[in-house]
């Protein structure tokens, strides 16, 4: 059984379904137009570089973002949280509450020298970092694209071992002021054990990290030396399945010793792991066809004139969510169920959907792997408009239809495998 390629849409027919599979929320879109430049060739998208965009649309749950080394830094709202609770518990006995904000700053640090330790090997291998989000188990650097597995080794060792080289340093300070100093010392937190609860904390970090379970820097070694042995989604589906049963071995561990850190550091893990057992999958599946293969040829759009009204209206006569506003022939936003709510509650059914679209969104071609799409809608609700070069609205890809596409392909392979030709 093979899945049939989607044809190119017409210019006449992509405006004529009404009973199609829909959209949802928070639609990305997809399309790029090729410019050269004297510097050389460069890809716009409406005009603002993938740069540029991939910089726009922050991670899911983060709050704030700095700047390092031209990469954006954010802030997962639940790593805040664990700020302020390491601050709540620390404040009090024998540590100043200043020293105290001090050593949650060093740790925090510390965990952000790690993420810039993969960042500048992964930049050795000409790999840009897009975004570093710090979350509760540690930060997450988000690669453009996936190093293989020679250059996944150095680039996940750098993180741990910048942690060691922090651990030695202040190791080798400590001793060279005041000789060795007793573990049992460090358990009641005073201002004068600070750089050595740091050190300590940083030998933990590496420690900890080359756990050979995915998300975990181990994990991705581990990963990394499969992948020369083996197909690469087959090793990260392995690398994945050993954090799923380390996550489950922690969060046991954790609930018998009534240790709610653990156990929350257990959930993430294997949270990370199943979503990226998920991605593999996905990959696996998806290799090999373009997104013109995937996407739905058929959908609804609105007029620039159109109003909340007209908008409501599609809403509730198509299964689509989000709807490409057109302006002479040309996409000029896209507004989402969301943000049409919203206008619906602020504007009133009068409005203009001019109003709720959003006009920047990015735009990527037909002609692209659906492998490298696949992070774009692979979110639940996510979507993606897919346009030729010359900006002309070729169809949509949503999650829901990209996971149709997924099982579609399963179900092939499992047929093949079950009566070979």
């Amino acid at each position: 059984m093979e899945v049939p390629q989607a044809a190119a849409p017409s210019a006449n027919n992509w405006q004529h379904r009404t009973g199609g599979r829909g959209s949802r929320s928070d639609c990305l879109v997809l399309s790029a137009r090729q410019r050269n430049r004297d510097s050389g060739a460069s890809i716009e998208y409406g005009g603002v570089t993938n740069e540029e965009r991939s910089k726009a649309r922050p991670a899911s749950g983060s709050l704030g973002s700095v700047a390092l080394f031209g990469v954006p830094v954010r802030f997962h709202f639940t790593f805040v949280l664990l700020l302020i609770f390491l601050l709540f518990i620390g404040i009090g006995g024998h540590q100043s509450g200043a020293m105290t904000a001090l050593y949650v700053v060093g740790l925090f640090a510390s965990v952000l020298l790690h993420e810039l330790g993969h960042t500048l090997v992964a930049r050795r291998y000409g790999i840009r970092t897009m975004e570093i989000v710090m979350y509760p188990i540690g930060g997450v650097s988000r690669p453009e694209r996936q190093p293989s597995a020679r250059e996944e080794l150095p680039i996940a060792l750098a993180g741990p071992l910048v942690n060691f080289g922090i651990a030695l340093a202040l190791a080798a300070w400590v001793t060279s002021r005041q000789g060795f100093v007793a573990l049992e010392k460090l358990a009641e937190p005073t201002d004068a054990n600070l750089a050595e609860r740091l050190a300590l904390g940083n030998l933990m970090l590496f420690l900890f990290n080359l756990l050979p379970a995915y998300p975990m820097d181990g994990g991705r070694i581990l990963r990394s030396l499969l992948a020369l042995r083996m197909p690469a989604d087959k090793a990260t589906r392995a690398a994945a399945s050993a954090g799923q049963a380390l996550a489950v071995l922690m969060g046991l561990a954790g609930l018998l010793w009534g240790n709610f850190i653990l156990m929350f550091v257990a959930l993430f893990v294997y949270l990370g792991a199943s979503q990226e057992g998920v991605a593999a999958r996905g990959r696996q599946f998806t290799a090999g066809y373009a997104v013109r293969a995937a996407m739905i040829t058929d959908l609804k759009t609105l007029q620039h004139g159109d109003t909340i009204r007209d908008a409501g209206n599609l809403l509730l006569t198509t299964s689509q969510h989000d709807f490409p506003v057109l302006h002479g022939g040309n996409v000029v936003g896209l507004p989402t169920r969301a943000a049409l709510v919203r206008a619906m509650l602020n504007d009133g059914p009068e409005g203009y959907v001019a109003g709720a679209m959003d006009r920047d969104f990015a735009r990527l071609r037909p002609e692209m792997p659906l492998s490298e799409a696949l992070p774009q809608v692979s979110s639940p609700g996510a979507c993606a408009l897919v346009m030729d070069d010359g900006d002309q609205l070729l169809g949509m890809l949503t999650s829901e239809n990209l996971s149709e596409f997924v099982l579609l392909r399963q179900a092939a392979e499992a047929q093949h495998r079950a009566h070979p030709a």
